[in-house]
């Protein structure tokens, strides 16, 4: 199969607006993630639909405007953390009204979610993973109750001690959200682990991972931009993300799709692009 014509399209986007970002043309420059990021997700969509004769977007046509829309409170959410955990901070290039930096920013989360999901579909499509079959995590009721008490637990202790506690600001949504998305008979990671299957963990977590590595990259030289101040941390950075902050990557795809799996299962009505995370199920 040759690539579709919406990889070239995301091609030129990549070429069109990284540049901009990083030689900081305004006023273009001041809306550059977007569009960086839309190239990013048509070309990864691209590369996955000429490997594997099926996409997200292949498979969902207009639906997939629903991850973008997903998007957005999720990472309001961590927005709302960082109020107390001053983890990362914004750089602008000008003063905006309240009204403007929340549709810029709305505008720019919107694209996570897509990214990491066609990103967990280019990493399942390699074929590579060494999780594919491992003993299987029983979940009952009383199990899934106890890993979404300890979310609460997570939580807890990072609004009490946010100097101490911080990283597990990326463990505890999961914890809090797929145990729910499994009773509800939701398509979660608890739902593959419950079968033996833990290449989605895999999947996921290397998908986010590269993720991650655009973001910083094309974030470097970028004006509007992020910082970080990581307690204990702040040290060997690649880009501006110290090294050991990558591993914060990992819970947070986890997240990612445990909160789509929740939504899916509580809302079927929506019927949300079905994701292909396992290596075990066919295309």
């Amino acid at each position: 199969m040759s690539l579709p014509y919406h990889f070239w399209v995301g091609i030129a986007l990549i070429a069109c607006w990284w540049p901009i970002a990083w030689i900081q043309i305004q006023p273009f420059s001041d809306n550059y993630f977007f569009p960086l990021w839309l190239g990013y997700i048509l070309t990864v969509d691209g590369l996955v639909l000429r490997h594997t004769e099926t996409s997200l977007i292949a498979r969902s046509g207009w639906r997939f405007l629903y991850l973008f829309i997903l998007s957005v409170p999720l990472w309001w959410i961590f927005e709302g953390f960082n109020q107390i955990l001053n983890n990362w901070m914004y750089h602008l290039p000008e003063q905006y009204s309240d009204a403007g930096y929340t549709l810029r920013a709305s505008l720019a989360f919107s694209t996570v979610v897509p990214a990491v999901m066609v990103t967990t579909e280019l990493v399942r499509a390699s074929r590579f993973n060494p999780l594919r079959k491992l003993p299987a995590l029983i979940q009952g009721p009383g199990t899934l109750l106890r890993l979404h008490l300890l979310g609460w637990l997570m939580l807890i202790a990072v609004f009490t001690f946010p100097d101490r506690a911080f990283p597990l600001v990326w463990l505890a949504l999961f914890f809090l959200i797929d145990p729910v998305a499994t009773y509800f008979g939701g398509r979660s990671v608890g739902s593959f682990l419950r079968n033996g299957d833990w290449s989605p963990v895999f999947n996921i977590a290397v998908g986010t991972l590269i993720c991650g590595f655009f973001w910083e990259l094309w974030n470097y030289y970028a004006l509007p931009r992020w910082t970080y101040s990581i307690p204990f941390a702040d040290v060997l950075h690649v880009f501006e993300m110290p090294l050991l902050g990558y591993g914060g990557y990992i819970p947070f795809g986890l997240e990612i799709f445990a909160f789509y799996a929740l939504i899916a299962a509580l809302l079927p009505r929506l019927r949300l692009p079905g994701t292909k995370v396992s290596s075990i199920e066919s295309n």
